[in-house]
């Protein structure tokens, strides 16, 4: 894909919820959620998730975030990441995926499906500090909140807050929005 196809494309902002790190169990998926963005910005009618299945006895990180505590019973019953990936490839698969810090959608993806070639990858992250250094945050919140953009994200995603994957895919995905407007060379940072 080149530079010009690449900021005409068709994007999809994701988030994945994790168990975090738990000596003796790997760090899981218990939530996705994604949100595709069009050239008018964020489509309100493309916002999708999924509670991901974990065992009832799996521990979860007493620091991860996110309304898990209040979900387990469902989690318990919740499909498995790869009975729901035929429902979620058409969405992720040959599209450029938008993720605030990458790495950590990136790993879970390939972990997941490891035949499956995904991106090309933009990091808002990575956006935010190469134009913005000065911020004094760079956590999605913290940027999101700088930028005035909290309404927005609050409109597209009514009813949800920070650390449930949907409303911070759609936090990414307004994010996304905003500064590819105002730092017209973003696809820099990104190896477009």
């Amino acid at each position: 894909m080149d530079a010009a196809e690449f900021g005409a494309a068709r994007f999809v902002a994701i988030d994945f919820e994790t168990t975090g790190s738990v000596k003796g169990w790997p760090n899981e998926p218990w939530q996705i959620g994604f949100v595709e963005i069009g050239s008018e910005g964020p489509m309100a009618g493309s916002l999708r998730e999924h509670l991901l299945k974990t065992a009832p006895e799996r521990p979860f990180s007493p620091r991860a975030p996110g309304r898990w505590a209040q979900l387990r019973g469902e989690l318990a019953a919740a499909p498995a990441f790869m009975d729901v990936w035929p429902e979620l490839a058409p969405s992720l698969v040959g599209v450029p995926l938008v993720a605030h810090n990458a790495s950590t959608e990136r790993t879970i993806l390939e972990k997941r499906a490891p035949l499956t070639r995904f991106g090309p990858w933009v990091d808002t992250l990575r956006i935010v500090r190469r134009f913005w250094p000065l911020m004094e945050s760079f956590a999605l919140g913290d940027v999101v909140r700088t930028f005035g953009l909290q309404a927005q994200v609050e409109a597209l995603c009514p009813g949800r807050a920070w650390h449930d994957a949907l409303y911070d895919a759609c936090a990414c995905a307004v994010l996304f929005c905003h500064v590819r407007r105002l730092a017209p060379m973003w696809m820099e940072v990104c190896g477009a």
